[in-house]
């Protein structure tokens, strides 16, 4: 069906109020990877109807019954991928999900006057609201998301932390929703238990990448009740025989989630998850591998190819929080790419399912190195679903560190050319909800001296607020090496890749300065355990303990990371 929907234009006036008019763009669809042709299906994300007159399970009920209709004698659309309470993500073509909301629409209309008949109500009465029987509140894209040591340990004062009050980060769990962490790292296997496979995390990593794999016949990412986090609460009623096949299916599960969350094919979220936790093993041969800054021809400096520059003792590269242990919950594929369908799983899984008890957290923090560029047209600031969910788990007592974006420079027209210029209102999100502490990048060694980074994205939000709180050493910041990047850089020195050594290497942007301020936040929560499942206490700790470089608010927020000052504070 063509966008404009030809002949249908009260219809189609009546959807654009329940979806963005963004989605009616061919462009703006392909974008955002909905779809390179009409006919293709794409994911969206539905956002059910709170106000629905049978509550949440109403209008879950109600949208299965839309769809199941949606097409006639044709084959319905997949059923929805239930990501959270509130949120279902649907495969659909342009024009199911423009009938869809029109259907919802009409059949919210019906069933509001047949309730209205059949009380009685008089035509001059109120009318019942039909949308108290609208299953569908949004329908919004599933965004793509993407991607966003030692010198640096010293700038964040992690180094003065560790030797005066012993901040190592033990007994906190932190979990980092990325690309996936290389389980087979030298880095995470430090003394006093494995930063990923110790008792207290090993069985709780997960793979939220859309994937067919499948083990013992059943899909890896299958929805409930027979994903491995649904197995644990067999039938009461069944026999010990079923209890016990359903207690060895939902462990080969859970071993092949775990395979896939300790698998890092891109080698971001190993880097990020260095910067948090772990230290050089001893005894092991460290290889650091640096970019070259190469002079061009025009005088101009660009990064080059990466060398090794050496090897180091075990005990110069240590992550900020050394003994926090980790949790991988892996959202982005082996090209860096994902959705934010999957990221909104993530968080809800840490929500709903680890901390399923307030009262006894298992995870305290979560690290958001990735996300996507806001567009204020879509919605309104910090409301997106990815915000909404950020939100909740906060306010549920974990803190939520989100990278503020690296999307602060670009080109702009000037008079008869192109300048490059830095852009404010950048904020990338998740880094625009209000609980989360959003971070923006400064130089690893000299932050007061080199200020913000370019590149690092600049408040304020579209509505107004100051992001980022706060900045973090994110320019060429040494830790892990794996996947495809590790690779890379091996290949560009010419030397032959030996895999008994534990490889760190170079990265830079927001990325790389949220997993500082995660790391930091681990390790203050592990000698002031008092802090623990109160995040909001802890943000505004480090807001007001940040030291101000002396910039403009708007791109160092309150200044850069001082976890001395923090610890000292209370």
């Amino acid at each position: 069906m063509p966008d404009d929907l030809p002949g249908r234009p009260v219809a189609d006036n009546f959807a654009r109020r329940f979806a963005p008019p963004e989605l009616y763009d061919p462009k703006k669809r392909r974008e955002w990877k909905l779809g390179r042709h009409d006919g293709d299906r794409g994911p969206y994300v539905i956002e059910f109807n709170l106000q629905h007159i049978e509550g949440l399970s109403g209008a879950i009920a109600a949208l299965e019954a839309r769809l199941a209709a949606l097409n006639g004698d044709a084959p319905a659309p997949p059923r929805p991928d239930y990501i959270s309470k509130t949120y279902a993500r649907c495969m659909l073509t342009v024009d199911e999900w423009q009938r869809l909301l029109v259907a919802d629409g009409e059949w919210a209309a019906r069933e509001a006057r047949d309730a209205s008949d059949s009380s009685g109500s008089t035509p001059s009465g109120p009318p019942i609201d039909s949308m108290r029987y609208r299953a569908i509140y949004k329908l919004w894209p599933d965004f793509p998301v993407q991607s966003q040591i030692y010198r640096s340990v010293a700038t964040v004062k992690a180094d003065a932390a560790y030797k005066s009050f012993g901040a190592a980060g033990a007994g906190i769990v932190w979990a980092v929703i990325d690309s996936g962490i290389d389980g087979s790292h030298q880095h995470f296997d430090v003394e006093g238990g494995h930063a990923l496979e110790s008792p207290e995390v090993r069985d709780l990593h997960r793979c939220f990448v859309d994937s067919e794999t499948t083990f013992l016949g059943i899909p890896v990412l299958a929805p409930a009740p027979i994903d491995p986090d649904g197995l644990d609460r067999p039938n009461p009623n069944a026999s010990e025989q079923e209890r016990e096949v359903f207690r060895q299916k939902r462990k080969a599960l859970i071993e092949e989630h775990r395979r896939l969350a300790l698998t890092d094919d891109f080698g971001h979220g190993t880097h990020v998850a260095g910067i948090i936790a772990g230290t050089g093993k001893s005894g092991s041969t460290i290889r650091l591998l640096e970019r070259v800054e190469e002079v061009t021809a025009r005088g101009e400096l660009e990064r080059g190819q990466f060398r090794q520059t050496g090897t180091l003792p075990a005990g110069q590269i240590r992550g900020m929080a050394p003994n926090c242990r980790l949790i991988s919950l892996r959202v982005l594929d082996g090209n860096g790419e994902g959705r934010s369908s999957d990221v909104i799983r993530a968080l809800n899984y840490v929500r709903e399912r680890l901390n399923d008890n307030p009262k006894l957290l298992r995870v305290h923090g979560v690290n958001l190195s990735v996300g996507y560029e806001f567009d204020p047209e879509m919605f309104a600031c910090g409301q997106s679903p990815i915000c909404a969910e950020v939100n909740r788990l906060v306010q549920s007592g974990v803190v939520v560190v989100a990278a503020a974006g690296n999307t602060g420079f670009g080109t702009v027209a000037a008079s008869i050319r192109a300048t490059k210029v830095g852009l404010s209102n950048t904020i990338n999100d998740p880094g625009n909800a209000e609980f989360a502490i959003t971070v923006g990048a400064t130089h690893r060694d000299a932050p007061y001296t080199y200020g913000v980074s370019y590149f690092s994205s600049k408040g304020p939000t579209g509505d107004g607020r100051i992001k980022p709180d706060l900045v973090a050493p994110g320019e060429r910041i040494t830790s892990c090496g794996a996947g495809k990047r590790l690779k890379k850089a091996i290949a560009s020195t010419g030397l032959a890749p030996d895999d008994g050594s534990a490889y760190y290497m170079e990265d830079s942007g927001t990325s790389m300065a949220a997993p500082h301020v995660s790391g930091a936040i681990a390790a203050f929560l592990s000698i002031r355990r008092e802090f623990i499942g109160k995040p909001l206490d802890v943000k505004r700790i480090f807001l007001s303990t940040a030291s101000p470089l002396g910039r403009e608010r708007y791109f160092e927020g309150h200044g850069v990371l001082d976890l001395i000052r923090a610890i000292q504070s209370v």
